[in-house]
């Protein structure tokens, strides 16, 4: 969202939604979403697996694996299973590299910018709000069993969303893009917030505070610069076992372990510059010279294509053989979930971004439509890896309602993925020539002549 400062005695022209960012921060979005896109073919992959496996005459042995705990009378209340480390273990590296693209946000992203963060900031809200209230009607409606599960549907796969995409061969304009992705990191945020807040079972203060002091030690490290995987990697196992046994879930420390790392480069000793040409565009905006993009750059594909397509082989595998289909659908919960990731997200971030820009009077970029708004509305009802996450958090991996959260999940994932993919490529055509445009390069100097237009940031 920008606007321009106009001459004097003129009108100021309105803010424009979706506008392209500045040229290094496109240039890190791409790569961003390159890996995760990566990453999520990787996670597809991993639910089908696990739904083949899990529904094959095999299926025992695929229980049997989850159930496996490697440590047992480990200390600390260590002694998980295998999938259980799966959620726990793995998806804290998720969770960290969440945290440094958050704080790399916040401090040179779009999200330092209170007008351009208005939009992604609403978006996200509206996006959580809405769902979490057809949840909660649908299954008050029916009797209120399971109100616990209302922040399931609340969440938002990037990875999951971009395979979306990529399937369906869709070049979305930069603005698009980078709402999306900011619209995931804010729904990221907030989904945290919840899982510490409202899923935190048996608290125990004391290991809480422990794990203040690993965090500390880690931060004093990566403050000044110290890259020293001897100390930074088992300071963070430490915190997130203390955070384990605190009660609050564990990949909470692998946030706040991200909040703690620098996203600027370090400035020379008594000089007002940064060091390097990179430092000087994360001073710009982009934030490339910081120990945050590197540790980022190493551990994204380690995230996205490792920790959460394992997570997905564990997590996704609902059994249908035997089940009656027909009551499965029609089970509250299930419907509640579904309808909340289809309807929920997609009316609560189009409506959300609609009156953003009804109240501000706000138009949107002239190579954006309502329509493309719509296909990305629907497209963040993609709910899986945190989706996934609450539900255990919230009903217990060996549960009752365990299947039923799994199918519900993958149904409203498939529905709203399906939905998107339809409005999306019927603009592909636009999007391609829009894509061409951002990919010129007339002069030859490294940078798309579309972000040395004097109307772009």
């Amino acid at each position: 969202m920008t606007s321009q400062t106009p001459p004097p005695g003129q009108r100021p022209p309105r803010m424009r939604l979706f506008s392209r960012s500045s040229w290094p921060e496109a240039r890190h979005l791409a790569d961003v979403l390159r890996t995760e896109t990566v990453g999520g073919v990787l996670l597809l992959s991993g639910a089908v697996i696990a739904l083949i496996w899990a529904n094959s005459p095999w299926s025992d042995s695929y229980t049997r694996l989850g159930d496996v705990v490697p440590w047992p009378g480990a200390p600390w209340h260590l002694d998980l299973d295998v999938a259980t480390w799966a959620a726990d273990g793995l998806l804290a590296i998720f969770f960290f590299v969440v945290g440094l693209e958050l704080k790399r946000e916040f401090v040179a992203g779009d999200l330092r910018d209170p007008r351009r963060a208005a939009l992604p900031v609403a978006a996200a809200l509206g996006g959580m709000l809405l769902p979490a209230l057809i949840y909660v009607a649908v299954v008050l409606g029916a009797g209120g069993e399971g109100l616990r599960g209302w922040a399931i549907p609340t969440a938002t796969d990037i990875a999951f969303a971009l395979a979306v995409l990529a399937v369906v061969s869709s070049h979305l304009p930069q603005g698009l893009r980078a709402f999306l992705l900011t619209l995931a990191v804010v729904d990221d945020l907030f989904a945290i917030t919840i899982i510490a807040i409202f899923y935190t079972a048996d608290f125990h203060p004391l290991p809480l505070l422990a794990a203040l002091a690993p965090i500390g030690l880690f931060a004093v490290l990566v403050q000044r610069g110290r890259t020293w995987w001897w100390a930074l990697i088992p300071l963070a196992v430490t915190a997130w076992a203390l955070m384990h046994a605190s009660g609050v879930h564990a990949t909470v420390a692998g946030v706040l372990l991200g909040f703690t790392v620098p996203v600027l480069a370090r400035r020379p000793a008594g000089g007002d510059q940064p060091a390097t040409g990179d430092a000087a565009a994360s001073a710009a905006g982009a934030g490339e010279g910081g120990l945050a993009a590197r540790l980022e750059h190493r551990w994204r594909p380690v995230s996205a294509g490792v920790a959460v397509p394992i997570f997905a082989l564990f997590a996704a595998g609902v059994t249908l053989r035997g089940t009656d289909l027909g009551a499965l659908l029609s089970d509250p919960m299930v419907i509640a979930i579904a309808a909340a990731l289809v309807l929920g997200k997609s009316i609560g971030i189009f409506g959300s971004t609609y009156l953003l820009a009804r109240f501000t009077r706000a138009e949107l970029d002239e190579d954006i439509t309502w329509a493309d708004l719509l296909g990305i509305a629907l497209l963040a009802g993609v709910g899986f890896t945190v989706s996934l996450l609450i539900g255990d958090l919230a009903f217990g991996a060996d549960s009752t309602a365990d299947d039923r959260v799994k199918a519900a999940v993958l149904l409203g994932s498939a529905i709203s993925a399906g939905l998107a993919a339809t409005v999306l490529s019927r603009r592909n055509a636009a999007y391609r020539r829009v894509a061409e445009r951002e990919r010129l390069d007339a002069d030859g100097d490294g940078v798309p002549d579309v972000y040395q237009h004097p109307d772009v940031r």
